[in-house]
């Protein structure tokens, strides 16, 4: 079992920066490759990055957003950049045996998420 804990939302004006910890606990969880995904209101849940042995990123988010990964801490984390209000959602950290895939049924493993409000 693998359990998974986003940290790190919050309420930001356009333009501010936002990180986004997710910390891993279980036996096996530092095996898994890690991927954070969002869900916007009324909108269905997208791929936003995914490391693994590479890295992975949305073209919505490419060269805004960094995906890290801490083996010392088993925290992967969601460094944010530039963000505007279209990076409004709920952000999920999921883990699965598919490196950086986009489908969402491929992650066993979801935390819970954290809400990131971007303002204008």
């Amino acid at each position: 079992q693998v359990q998974l804990v986003e940290s790190g939302g919050g309420l930001v004006q356009a333009g501010d920066s936002l990180s986004l910890p997710c910390v891993a606990s279980g036996r096996t969880s530092s095996t898994y490759p890690k991927s954070w995904f969002r869900q916007a209101p009324g909108k269905e849940r997208e791929f936003v990055a995914g490391i693994g042995n590479l890295i992975y990123y949305s073209d919505s988010v490419k060269g805004r957003f960094t995906i890290s990964r801490d083996y010392a801490k088993n925290t992967v984390l969601l460094q944010m950049n530039n963000l505007n209000p279209a990076d409004t959602a709920v952000y999920y950290c999921a883990a699965g045996l598919r490196p950086g895939s986009r489908d969402e049924r491929d992650y066993r493993y979801w935390g819970q998420g954290t809400l990131v409000t971007v303002s204008s």
